[in-house]
C-alpha cells in the first residue's frame, strides 16, 4: 500500500491513477475528498497534514508515503508515518530549496526532516509546473488575454504528469533511495512563448501583456505568504543559472524525454476554451 498524500492536486491525482492502473494498492489522502474523487478500488482517506495526529488512520497498513510540503510539522508527520509502519518516503519539494533556501526555508525544512527521519527517502525538487499557466484560464477564457511579468525570461517549466510519472517510478524502484532529483521540462520558455502555445492549442490568437514587477507583487501576494511571493518573483525575474538550468533527471529515470509545455497546452486546451 502507497499512500498519497495531495492526492486530488495536479500531481498527486495523477499518481493516483498511474500507481492504480499498475495496480498498486493506494490510498489516497486530501483534506475534502471522496470515493467519487479516485479511481474504483482506491481507499480515500480526508486528512490534513497540519493536523498529524489524525493521519495515523490514513498510513496504517502502508509500506510507503507520497509527502508535499504542507503543513507546519513535517517531523510529526514523519513520527506518524514511523509509527504506522511505513519504511519509506519519497518528498515533493521544490527546485527553491536548493537554489534559494532562505526565501523557501518551508521546503528546505522538510527535506531536512525527510532525510533525518530514519526512512528510506527520495526528494524530488520540482521546478516551475505546466499548470501554473491555469492561472490564466479564466482571462484567455473570457477576453483571450493573459498577463505575466518578466515577459521573455525563460524557464524549463515541467509537466505535473512527469513529475508523478517519475514519483511512481521512485516508488516502485529501490534504486532512486537516497536520491535528490531535480524536474523540469525539456527546454526553457518564456510567459509569452507559453501564451503562444496556448494560443496554438486553442487555435485562436490570445493577447499578451506584461506585468510590472509590483502588480505582480500585489496579485501574488493575496493567496501565497510573503516569502514565497518574494522567491518565486526572483527566479521568473532574475533566475540563476542552476534554475534555467535543463535537467536531466526526469529523462534518466522516466527513460524518456519529458514533454513539453505546447504538449501540456494541447492536452489541456480545454480549461481555456
Amino acid at each position: 500500500m502507497i499512500v498519497v498524500t495531495g492526492a486530488t492536486g495536479n500531481v498527486g491525482r495523477a499518481l493516483v491513477r498511474m500507481l492504480t492502473e499498475e495496480r498498486i494498492p493506494v490510498t489516497a489522502v486530501a483534506r475534502h475528498i471522496t470515493a467519487a474523487d479516485v479511481p474504483p478500488g482506491v481507499r480515500a482517506v480526508a486528512g490534513d497534514l497540519a493536523e498529524p495526529a489524525g493521519l495515523r488512520a490514513a498510513f496504517d497498513g502502508a509500506r510507503a508515503l507520497f509527502l508535499l510540503v504542507a503543513g507546519q510539522e513535517p517531523y510529526a508527520v514523519l513520527d506518524a508515518a514511523r509509527a504506522a509502519g511505513i519504511r519509506e518516503v519519497v518528498l515533493l519539494s521544490s527546485q527553491g530549496a536548493g537554489t534559494r533556501p532562505a526565501q523557501y526555508e518551508h521546503a528546505a525544512l522538510f527535506e531536512k526532516a525527510v532525510r533525518e527521519s530514519g526512512l528510506d527517502w527520495t526528494i524530488l525538487r520540482s521546478g516551475g509546473m505546466a499548470t501554473n499557466a491555469l492561472a490564466w484560464a479564466e482571462s484567455i477564457r473570457t477576453h483571450r488575454a493573459a498577463a505575466a511579468p518578466f515577459g521573455d525570461v525563460g524557464l524549463p517549466f515541467v509537466d505535473p504528469d512527469d513529475v508523478a510519472a517519475v514519483a511512481a517510478a521512485v516508488l516502485r524502484e529501490e534504486a532512486h533511495r537516497g536520491a535528490t532529483y531535480t524536474l523540469t521540462g525539456p527546454e526553457a520558455t518564456t510567459p509569452r512563448e507559453r501564451a503562444a502555445a496556448i494560443a496554438a492549442a486553442l487555435g485562436e490568437p490570445v493577447r499578451f501583456t506584461e506585468q510590472t514587477r509590483e502588480e505582480a507583487h500585489a496579485l501574488m501576494a493575496r493567496f501565497m505568504p510573503l516569502p514565497a511571493v518574494e522567491g518565486t518573483l526572483a527566479i521568473l525575474g532574475e533566475p540563476t543559472d542552476r534554475e534555467r538550468w535543463v535537467s536531466p533527471d526526469a529523462g534518466r529515470v522516466l527513460g524518456r524525454a519529458p514533454g513539453t509545455f505546447a504538449a501540456w497546452a494541447e492536452r489541456n486546451a480545454a480549461a481555456f476554451r
